[in-house]
């Protein structure tokens, strides 16, 4: 491989249930935010360029608060760093056009009203331009760890883009559940089926996770029944592994959830990333390799997560993993 692989960050989120642009809000004294370990963990890996996928009116806060922080360890490293825009109306016109057996704009695509982002699959779309090597996804609120993105690294430096039968490879890094969940509210996670060579399945995706007496348990009718999940269960946090041809599948995934399901919720379906992938899967047009990692994940769901994730990275600095300040040249 002649490029070090990518690292794309999807910060565009709404932070919905936690309230405000949690992506730039501090969990140590040290003025870091989440996102720094991450960029942090995937420079030490191997990685040599970061693009933040944001929304373009929180292009200043970026550049002010997280560019300017990050740029002398980045240059120290030879690491770019670009930021790229989800926008509503950057679609895959091409692609439309190609199915739809018409040409069109993407005013034609755009409901009247729509403000809600289209979703990761789209969001990762709108960096194409950046990705000219394989590259890793990444939510920007969430602490993956340093194992995940050394695994990462490694799979994208020695894979093809294909085989000889034309079939992708990508990779995700498998957390297990009872390292993902909060006391303070139920998540969303997808659920992965792995077979006995360590590729993934399945993404089932659930959508009201919760630990409940003493387990975790999910429901799918508001709370009437509950179904118990083992806590060494592999589920998917988004961090992902793909080869740049992967660019041309979300084009493609894209246009098909504007034909296909965009019409049935116009003002607030999204097209996610695992769909795409899961398509992929089914159709034989790729294979994920399931790289499991003993880390635990913190994340911000709600704001009665924040002290816990505070404290593991205070605990996590007392044991040398990290520096006291990340970006010290």
């Amino acid at each position: 491989m002649s490029k070090k692989p990518i690292l794309i960050v999807m910060a565009a989120g709404m932070g919905s249930r936690y309230g405000g642009l949690k992506q730039l809000d501090p969990v140590d004294e040290a003025g870091h935010i989440i996102m720094d370990f991450s960029v942090y963990d995937a420079v030490r890996a191997g990685f040599g360029k970061v693009v933040f996928i944001i929304k373009e009116e929180h292009e200043n806060d970026f550049r002010n608060k997280i560019i300017s922080r990050m740029s002398g360890f980045a240059e120290a490293h030879g690491v770019e760093l670009a930021l790229a825009f989800q926008k509503l109306d950057t679609l895959p016109l091409a692609q439309l056009e190609q199915m739809t057996g018409r040409a069109s704009t993407a005013a034609d695509w755009v409901p009247e009203g729509r403000i809600k982002p289209w979703g990761t699959a789209h969001a990762v779309y709108c960096a194409k331009e950046f990705i000219d090597a394989p590259f890793a996804v990444v939510n920007a609120d969430d602490y993956y760890g340093p194992t995940g993105f050394a695994e990462l690294a490694a799979f994208l430096a020695g894979e093809a883009q294909t085989d000889t039968e034309g079939r992708a490879h990508y990779a995700m890094v498998g957390f297990e559940l009872s390292k993902t969940v909060t006391d303070n509210g139920y998540v969303s996670r997808g659920i992965c089926e792995v077979d006995d060579s360590g590729y993934l399945t399945s993404v089932t995706e659930r959508v009201h996770i919760e630990k409940r007496d003493g387990g975790i348990a999910y429901t799918e009718d508001e709370g009437e029944s509950w179904q118990d999940l083992p806590g060494s269960a592999l589920v998917s946090m988004n961090l992902w592994g793909f080869t740049a041809d992967f660019v041309d599948r979300l084009g493609e995934g894209v246009a098909q959830f504007l034909i296909d399901t965009m019409p049935e919720n116009p003002l607030k379906s999204e097209c996610y990333l695992p769909f795409v992938v899961s398509d992929l899967l089914a159709q034989g047009r790729a294979d994920v390799r399931v790289l499991p990692t003993p880390d635990k994940w913190y994340g911000v769901t709600y704001k009665e997560d924040k002290p816990q994730v505070e404290e593991a990275i205070s605990s996590l600095k007392a044991n040398g993993l990290y520096p006291t300040s990340l970006f010290q040249s």
